[in-house]
């Protein structure tokens, strides 16, 4: 089930014939996550890309004051590290962690490169990808620093209902900057109108 999704994800860019798919296919590893396990903690390098088929993980940072700060979710068909660490293999900012018991495929910086030498359409592939996240990225931003703690609420309840439905309000309110109990609140008024 996993290769076949990860195959479907890749065949949205590119097209592979067999011999290509079954060379990428043999660079990947597969990594199951229990709950609350980390894939990838703060201060180590993140040595592979990481695509989910199974499950949900938060990337996430802890500032000096012991507040968590998550900057991302993945589920299934989404690919997830640290993507600074991952290109310069310097230590990660963030922690990466199982909030379901996961599946990932995974492949290494070294693969990849061995990758791209073998199967030059898979750095188109990969440069859509980081794309589309340096995209996400700017959009998240841009509605950060733009939006109420309101419109934050039901553009994210709206674009990731199924997130929404798998991570606690403590999640989702370190997501949007607010604490739970303003999060609470905010819901309430929702309901009331």
């Amino acid at each position: 089930m996993g290769i076949h999704l990860i195959l479907q994800n890749i065949t949205n860019y590119i097209q592979l014939d067999k011999t290509e798919a079954d060379f990428f296919v043999s660079l990947l590893q597969l990594k199951t996550l229990k709950k609350r396990a980390y894939l990838l903690r703060q201060g180590d390098i993140c040595r592979t890309e990481n695509f989910i088929t199974k499950g949900c993980l938060r990337v996430y940072s802890i500032d000096e004051n012991g507040a968590e700060h998550i900057v991302m979710f993945g589920i299934e068909n989404w690919w997830i590290s640290d993507l600074y660490s991952f290109l310069t293999q310097v230590p990660a900012d963030y922690f990466i962690e199982a909030l379901e018991d996961s599946e990932i495929l995974q492949i290494t910086k070294e693969n990849l490169e061995r990758l791209y030498e073998k199967v030059p359409k898979f750095e188109r592939f990969f440069r859509i990808i980081l794309q589309n996240a340096f995209i996400a990225q700017q959009n998240r931003i841009r509605e950060y620093l733009s939006s109420s703690a309101e419109e934050r609420y039901l553009y994210f309840i709206e674009r990731y209902p199924q997130i929404a439905q798998r991570i606690s309000q403590k999640q989702l309110a370190a997501y949007l900057g607010i604490t739970p109990v303003f999060l609470s609140m905010l819901r309430r008024k929702l309901v009331k109108k």
